[in-house]
């Protein structure tokens, strides 16, 4: 049996259910005075996230790719309990058995809060630039009590040989270190408070090639030595498809596809996944013809109504500007389209 098929078998960890997310801008004072003089301002709503529902099966890798500003880092923020839902609910249950309440209104807490950590996209920006290292991934475990004062220096060094740092780096400045080994540390950072899901939010992009293939097969390893199960949110296709087992496709705050990795880039069924994967750069000999997705991506403070995608699909039909379409499941594969 595979690690994915033993991964589905099991529990899921983590359940998105119905998820909504909005960040509101209030009128300002002049647009409030101009309303009471007759204007008419309205508040602006950036939709985000729309009734997004996902399972992450323990010990699984769930990649989530889509173009910039589909909503990609906004629900990975609120898998790990960094934001708030709107509406919905994320439950998370870790393997001592604990249950997240729902989050509608705030994030979880204790121990469950602490089993999902985020790892981000810029490790010089999410360094503390004044703090040694050995402070920087060892202050959490402590003020957990995971681990004792006198013991965090002995703690935060096992973890730094685990991501293939060595004992010179405790005392340093994230500023003395490449890239490649700031990404390291960020990754030792995450694991000091022993997390069960990890967030990775572009934890690779910014790094050069060679140094993101080092990063990644060190996901893969602790994945294999500890279990975690990761949340890969990536907008390089090459990278989901090497890493994830499952992958979820979304569009302007919505889920328009997910399944199996090897049956979404096989055989992709929403017209969106299969506009993303022809502009996919491929390694192969001769002049390649890369099909560009037409028009541009629609704002979320006003989506398009019915299917978000209708104004750039090529099948779109009249229906398909009025009506949402429903999920549909075959062979493992859900996909929100009309035509699926």
């Amino acid at each position: 049996m595979t690690a994915n098929s033993t991964a589905s078998a099991e529990a899921p960890i983590l359940r998105v259910s119905g998820v909504y997310k909005r960040f509101v801008k209030p009128l300002g004072w002049a647009e409030r005075l101009a309303n009471r003089l007759g204007a008419n301002h309205c508040e602006t709503v950036v939709r985000a996230l729309d009734d997004v529902t996902l399972d992450v099966a323990r010990g699984e890798v769930l990649g989530i790719v889509g173009e910039s500003g589909c909503g990609k880092s906004t629900l990975g923020r609120i898998i790990a309990g960094l934001m708030p839902a709107s509406s919905g609910s994320v439950a998370f249950s870790g393997g001592n058995g604990d249950s997240a309440a729902p989050e509608v209104a705030g994030g979880p807490h204790g121990r469950s809060r602490l089993a999902r950590q985020m790892i981000f996209q810029d490790p010089s920006a999410s360094l503390n630039p004044r703090m040694r290292v050995v402070n920087q991934v060892g202050e959490a475990a402590v003020a957990h009590g995971l681990v004792s004062t006198s013991g965090m220096r002995h703690y935060v060094l096992n973890l730094l040989r685990h991501v293939g740092l060595d004992e010179s780096a405790l005392d340093r400045y994230p500023h003395q270190f490449s890239g490649g080994q700031r990404a390291r540390i960020g990754i030792a950072r995450a694991l000091a408070v022993k997390p069960e899901l990890l967030v990775c939010d572009e934890s690779v992009a910014a790094l050069d090639v060679s140094v993101q293939a080092q990063v990644l097969n060190l996901f893969a390893e602790l994945r294999r030595s500890l279990g975690i199960t990761y949340v890969f949110i990536s907008h390089d296709l090459g990278v989901v498809r090497h890493l994830s087992d499952r992958v979820a496709v979304m569009y302007l705050g919505r889920v328009v596809e997910v399944g199996p990795a090897a049956a979404i880039f096989s055989a992709p069924r929403h017209p969106y996944t299969q506009a993303l994967l022809a502009a996919m750069p491929r390694v192969q000999t001769g002049r390649q013809q890369f099909a560009a997705i037409r028009g541009e991506v629609a704002s979320p403070v006003n989506p398009p109504g019915g299917c978000h995608f209708h104004p750039r699909c090529p099948r779109a039909e009249a229906r398909c500007a009025v009506d949402a379409p429903a999920v549909v499941e075959r062979a493992g594969v859900r996909v929100m389209c009309h035509f699926s």
